[in-house]
């Protein structure tokens, strides 16, 4: 109506979610704790398969790696030495944890 003022949307929802509270635990229900990490969520839809392929193909270049990064070379190095882009070998340097001295 004109002239009438229009109610708060957020008020209504508020509302609305705590007559949903009243009746489910009105009807006998308890709130139930979820262990942390624990969710039916994952977390790519899509292409997991190839992802693990892809990942299993680093984790075997990972050793090499970390023979040279033991040695002292940095990632550059590494990576020329591999015959690799310096972005592939950070990414497995990551996924393996291996550190390299000097600059990232």
């Amino acid at each position: 109506m004109i002239g009438v003022p229009m109610p708060n949307p957020r008020d209504s929802i508020i509302a609305n979610l705590n007559q949903q509270l009243d009746q489910y635990f009105g009807q006998g229900r308890a709130v139930e704790e979820v262990a942390a990490g624990v969710s039916g969520e994952k977390a790519a839809m899509f292409g997991t398969s190839h992802s693990n392929k892809l990942r299993i193909g680093r984790n075997k270049q990972a050793p090499r790696l970390k023979e040279l990064a033991d040695a002292g070379k940095t990632v550059i190095e590494a990576a020329k030495e591999m015959g690799m882009e310096t972005k592939r070998a950070r990414l497995i340097a990551r996924e393996n944890d291996i550190k390299f001295p000097g600059p990232p």
